[in-house]
């Protein structure tokens, strides 16, 4: 028997007993319409749409597609919608279990549906990064003659983890992070809903702000942990599922801290302001705060980029590296793996030589131009590259300094009411030292006044 979706069996168990499934099992929404967030991917005429049938197809019918996004986002769900939706043939493959063998059999089985009663197939290939090149090679020819309309779920970047034959022959959706209203509406349906808990418990408000946190935008987490706090309070006799009660249940206190207020900014400056004091475990304490309370990790990401050279520059120019490296690690993987990368990227910036002197330089340079000390570009350095530039006397003169044996050329760069001004003042921190060593070179080759 090919591997559906929700077999008959299963969906026949679930009508008779729907207790007997999973909350977020019983919660999945049934028609595009009770998808919460994504709304980009929803727009009427959108290929989400087309696929379920809402636009015709045709010529013009719906391409495969591969969803990219966080766990718990909808992936799952959207190809689950599309199983119940849609008239055509539903087959589910799993990249962690499935290989070349099984894409041949449900191709095979595509093209003789196909040729024999005329009924399309789509495939649903979760966490397809996990295929190797000559995995995702075998999908190519079913593809590309439509064979099967592939949907195929991936958590990691596809440009990295997808081979460019099969990406540039389906459309790439991404889809966001749920917010936290999004995963309220879904909370809240699920407290009243018949197929949810049907009115047993109440979430009071502090209640249902934790569970946010937890949840960290992510849907079957929030209703994961809701199923089993209030599964805990009906046995305590409780009609409202306590924070107590919700703690006890999913092992984890709560954090104080309102992400859309003082505490977001306050933490976060506590963890640039570690750094900068080259406090690591203060730093760690903050960083620990800020995920533990469901931070955005890009948030956490982008700040430290900015610490990076804000605080550190070139005292330690690995420092800026290692923090874009994080955060393109953390686009990548989401938590809870992002907390590792967060971890190391900050222990690295705290315990790095300081200097704000690249800070420092572009705030002085800027504050000149802010109060009009620009002044016309030297006639020397203008563009001489073009038809007429000799006579108006651009470029002439200029020195290349390729051809001198220092390879530094004693020539006026900056403008007049400029020329002596010196913005950079490096620190002898760290790696910084020699960069002091090359200004104080350099500008004396210029012929420039020392500060």
């Amino acid at each position: 028997m090919e591997p559906d979706l929700f077999t008959a069996a299963a969906e026949e168990r679930q009508e008779k007993n729907p207790a007997a499934s999973p909350l977020a099992v019983r919660m999945r929404p049934r028609t595009l319409d009770e998808v919460v967030g994504q709304q980009h991917l929803l727009k009427p005429g959108s290929p989400l749409r087309r696929l379920v049938g809402e636009s015709g197809g045709g010529p013009a019918g719906p391409s495969s597609v591969i969803l990219w996004g966080p766990p718990g986002t909808g992936k799952t769900t959207l190809a689950y919608v599309v199983s119940k939706a849609t008239n055509k043939r539903f087959v589910e493959l799993s990249a962690i279990t499935a290989g070349v063998k099984e894409v041949r059999a449900v191709i095979d089985g595509a093209r003789r549906a196909t040729g024999g009663f005329g009924k399309e197939t789509v495939l649903f290939l979760d966490e397809i990064h996990r295929f190797s090149k000559a995995q995702q090679d075998s999908l190519l020819p079913a593809v590309e003659n439509r064979w099967v309309t592939l949907i195929a779920a991936t958590t990691e970047n596809p440009y990295f983890s997808v081979i460019s034959p099969l990406l540039s022959r389906s459309l790439l959706l991404t889809l966001e992070p749920l917010t936290d209203d999004d995963v309220r509406g879904l909370l809240r349906r699920a407290l009243t809903d018949e197929r949810g808990l049907k009115g047993a418990v109440t979430l009071p408000e502090d209640t249902e702000a934790h569970l946010l946190r937890i949840a960290g935008g992510d849907a079957r987490r929030a209703l994961t942990a809701l199923e089993a706090a209030a599964g805990a309070a009906l046995d305590k006799g409780e009609e409202a599922i306590g924070l107590t009660t919700l703690e006890e249940t999913v092992d984890r206190a709560a954090v104080k801290y309102d992400r859309d207020g003082d505490q977001h900014y306050d933490v976060a400056s506590a963890l640039i302001k570690s750094i900068r004091g080259s406090d690591v475990d203060a730093a760690l304490h903050y960083l620990a705060r800020m995920i533990e309370a469901g931070e955005d990790p890009r948030f956490i990401a982008r700040r430290l980029m900015i610490s990076a050279s804000e605080d550190i520059g070139l005292a330690d120019p690995n420092a800026l590296p290692i923090a874009v490296a994080a955060a393109q690690a953390v686009a990548m993987i989401g938590f809870p793996e992002a907390a590792l990368t967060l971890s190391h990227a900050t222990i690295a910036l705290a315990l790095a030589p300081k200097s704000n002197a690249a800070t420092t330089a572009i705030g002085a340079a800027m504050e000149d131009v802010r109060k009009g000390l620009a002044g016309p570009v030297p006639a020397h350095l203008r563009d001489g590259h073009y038809k007429g530039a000799a006579k108006l006397g651009h470029a002439q003169g200029y020195v290349y300094p390729h051809d001198l044996p220092e390879g530094i050329a004693a020539q006026q760069y900056a403008p007049d009411a400029l020329k002596d001004r010196a913005y950079y003042t490096p620190t002898r921190h760290g790696a910084e030292a020699r960069y002091a060593d090359a200004v104080e070179w350099t500008r004396k080759h210029l012929g420039r006044k020392q500060s």
